[in-house]
Protein backbone atom coordinates (compact mmCIF):
# COMPACT_ATOMS: atom_id res chain seq x y z
CA UNK A 1 0.00 0.00 0.00
CA UNK A 2 1.49 3.61 -0.54
CA UNK A 3 1.00 6.61 1.21
CA UNK A 4 -1.82 8.06 -0.92
CA UNK A 5 -4.16 4.63 0.10
CA UNK A 6 -4.96 2.30 -2.54
CA UNK A 7 -5.67 4.63 -5.86
CA UNK A 8 -5.24 5.08 -9.17
CA UNK A 9 -3.24 7.68 -9.31
CA UNK A 10 -3.26 8.37 -13.33
CA UNK A 11 0.42 7.26 -14.62
CA UNK A 12 0.56 7.39 -18.37
CA UNK A 13 2.62 7.08 -20.92
CA UNK A 14 0.52 10.67 -22.18
CA UNK A 15 1.13 11.76 -18.44
CA UNK A 16 4.51 10.77 -18.28
CA UNK A 17 5.71 11.93 -21.63
CA UNK A 18 3.97 15.52 -21.31
CA UNK A 19 5.13 16.07 -17.67
CA UNK A 20 8.96 15.01 -18.52
CA UNK A 21 9.03 17.59 -21.57
CA UNK A 22 7.08 20.32 -19.97
CA UNK A 23 10.18 19.59 -17.39
CA UNK A 24 12.28 20.31 -19.40
CA UNK A 25 11.04 23.00 -20.63
CA UNK A 26 10.86 24.82 -17.53
CA UNK A 27 14.27 23.96 -16.68
CA UNK A 28 15.62 25.03 -19.95
CA UNK A 29 13.94 28.29 -19.90
CA UNK A 30 14.97 28.91 -16.58
CA UNK A 31 18.71 28.19 -17.41
CA UNK A 32 18.09 30.77 -19.94
CA UNK A 33 16.62 33.31 -17.22
CA UNK A 34 19.57 32.92 -15.32
CA UNK A 35 22.38 32.90 -18.45
CA UNK A 36 20.17 36.27 -20.07
CA UNK A 37 19.31 34.49 -23.57
CA UNK A 38 16.35 35.15 -24.93
CA UNK A 39 16.18 33.29 -27.75
CA UNK A 40 16.60 30.25 -24.75
CA UNK A 41 13.61 31.33 -22.69
CA UNK A 42 11.98 31.13 -26.14
CA UNK A 43 13.01 27.28 -26.97
CA UNK A 44 11.98 26.67 -23.14
CA UNK A 45 8.66 27.93 -23.32
CA UNK A 46 7.93 26.48 -27.00
CA UNK A 47 9.22 23.46 -25.54
CA UNK A 48 6.12 23.76 -23.13
CA UNK A 49 3.80 24.27 -25.27
CA UNK A 50 4.76 20.97 -27.14
CA UNK A 51 4.29 19.13 -24.09
CA UNK A 52 0.99 20.12 -23.76
CA UNK A 53 0.53 18.95 -27.78
CA UNK A 54 2.24 15.85 -26.92
CA UNK A 55 0.06 15.02 -23.96
CA UNK A 56 -3.05 15.65 -25.60
CA UNK A 57 -2.25 13.78 -28.88
CA UNK A 58 -1.40 10.62 -26.72
CA UNK A 59 -4.28 11.26 -24.80
CA UNK A 60 -6.23 10.75 -28.08
CA UNK A 61 -3.96 8.19 -29.01
CA UNK A 62 -5.18 6.08 -25.98
CA UNK A 63 -1.86 6.66 -24.55
CA UNK A 64 -3.70 8.64 -21.72
CA UNK A 65 -7.17 7.44 -19.44
CA UNK A 66 -10.49 8.43 -19.32
CA UNK A 67 -11.36 10.64 -16.15
CA UNK A 68 -12.26 8.64 -12.63
CA UNK A 69 -10.46 5.62 -11.33
CA UNK A 70 -9.57 2.76 -13.78
CA UNK A 71 -10.05 -1.00 -12.80
CA UNK A 72 -7.28 -2.08 -11.20
CA UNK A 73 -6.01 -4.27 -14.04
CA UNK A 74 -5.70 -0.91 -16.02
CA UNK A 75 -2.80 0.33 -13.27
CA UNK A 76 -0.26 0.04 -15.09
CA UNK A 77 1.33 3.38 -16.89
CA UNK A 78 1.63 0.88 -20.07
CA UNK A 79 -1.82 0.23 -20.31
CA UNK A 80 -4.01 1.27 -23.42
CA UNK A 81 -7.40 2.79 -23.38
CA UNK A 82 -9.17 1.28 -25.98
CA UNK A 83 -12.10 3.20 -25.52
CA UNK A 84 -9.76 6.33 -26.71
CA UNK A 85 -10.79 5.90 -30.08
CA UNK A 86 -14.43 7.21 -29.63
CA UNK A 87 -13.68 9.70 -26.83
CA UNK A 88 -14.56 10.12 -23.09
CA UNK A 89 -17.47 11.52 -21.63
CA UNK A 90 -17.07 14.78 -20.23
CA UNK A 91 -13.59 14.95 -21.10
CA UNK A 92 -12.20 18.60 -22.67
CA UNK A 93 -9.38 17.10 -24.78
CA UNK A 94 -11.53 14.55 -26.28
CA UNK A 95 -14.40 17.62 -27.14
CA UNK A 96 -11.36 19.57 -28.81
CA UNK A 97 -10.24 16.48 -30.73
CA UNK A 98 -13.53 17.04 -33.26
CA UNK A 99 -17.11 17.06 -33.67
CA UNK A 100 -16.83 13.53 -34.22
CA UNK A 101 -15.25 12.32 -31.31
CA UNK A 102 -17.41 14.82 -29.10
CA UNK A 103 -20.58 13.56 -30.16
CA UNK A 104 -19.27 10.20 -29.75
CA UNK A 105 -18.32 10.81 -26.09
CA UNK A 106 -21.52 12.89 -25.02
CA UNK A 107 -23.54 10.06 -26.06
CA UNK A 108 -22.23 7.15 -24.30
CA UNK A 109 -22.17 7.52 -20.35
CA UNK A 110 -20.00 5.15 -18.23
CA UNK A 111 -21.65 3.02 -15.63
CA UNK A 112 -19.76 4.73 -13.09
CA UNK A 113 -21.44 8.24 -13.92
CA UNK A 114 -25.32 6.28 -13.86
CA UNK A 115 -24.45 5.11 -10.22
CA UNK A 116 -23.94 8.27 -9.25
CA UNK A 117 -27.23 9.76 -10.71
Amino acid sequence: MSAHGDVDLGHTVAGWTGTVLALLGCTGAGAAVCAAWAPGIWLGLGLVAVAGVATWVLHLAGWGKPSGPRPRAEWDWRTRDTSARTGHANCLGCRAGGPRRAAAAAARTRPAELAGQ
